[in-house]
């Protein structure tokens, strides 16, 4: 969603024609994206036309490129409540093609807990990030809930940390156009084109919820991962797992 907001934000009036011609993954390439039959993230990087360049990481923040904290770059780090996260992520894994099978439901709780996924600990990432921020002014902090809750707001204050000032009714366009249900159905955002995801097991947009975790976890397992998450998260981050 921030991807596709950041993207109408800087050219969404000046190049249209991208929009419905050049997939999200390319106007917005995936820095350490290496997927078969196409072009490497930082291939991407190197051929993109527009400036300034928007890219896209999952790196924890000490895999962040040193040029990055140099010349000062802008980030804007996106976080959501570790139970929806977990449950998002089977779904992700099951049908990405290019990921390791995920096994049953048990197991991958089992091993999200103990950060034995691609990237690492959900809690060394987001605490990570957010330990960071407090050094380095050129952080904006966001949550996923928030952006579910008021999308209109949360454009607001990315509009204030990149100093731009759109039009109020071209910001109301853009919350149109990132709405879960129209970015669902446009096949330049919802990833139908990449090729390594097999939409017959889970669409990439399968439900933007917040609290679809309650449709997977156990009342054990719940009351589980509550105790472990009261040791690892930083006392600092206030996440909603539900309206």
């Amino acid at each position: 969603m921030v991807s596709y907001i950041l993207d109408l934000l800087y050219f969404g009036q000046t190049s249209p024609e991208r929009q419905t011609s050049i997939p999200i993954y390319e106007r917005v390439p995936f820095l350490e994206s290496a997927f078969p039959f196409m072009d490497t993230g930082t291939e991407l990087l190197e051929k993109l036309p527009t400036s300034p360049r928007i890219i896209k990481t999952h790196f924890p923040v000490q895999f962040v490129p040193k040029s990055f904290w140099k010349q000062n770059c802008k980030i804007i780090y996106v976080a959501r409540n570790a139970k929806d996260n977990m449950v998002s992520y089977f779904h992700m894994d099951r049908m990405t093609l290019t990921q390791p099978d995920p096994g049953d439901w048990n197991t991958y709780f089992q091993r999200f807990m103990q950060g034995q996924l691609l990237y690492g600990s959900w809690y060394d990432h987001v605490n990570g990030w957010w330990k960071k921020k407090q050094s380095y002014a050129n952080i904006h902090y966001m949550f996923y809930e928030d952006m579910i809750e008021d999308t209109g707001r949360e454009i607001n204050k990315l509009c204030n940390f990149l100093g731009l000032s759109p039009s109020e009714q071209l910001k109301t366009q853009i919350s149109g156009k990132v709405n879960f249900d129209s970015m669902k159905n446009n096949n330049m955002v919802n990833y139908s084109t990449i090729g390594v995801m097999d939409f017959n097991v889970s669409r990439f947009m399968r439900k933007g919820k917040v609290g679809d975790w309650k449709n997977h976890f156990t009342v054990a397992q719940n009351e589980e991962f509550d105790e472990d998450y009261k040791k690892k998260i930083d006392p600092a981050l206030n996440f909603r797992t539900g309206f």
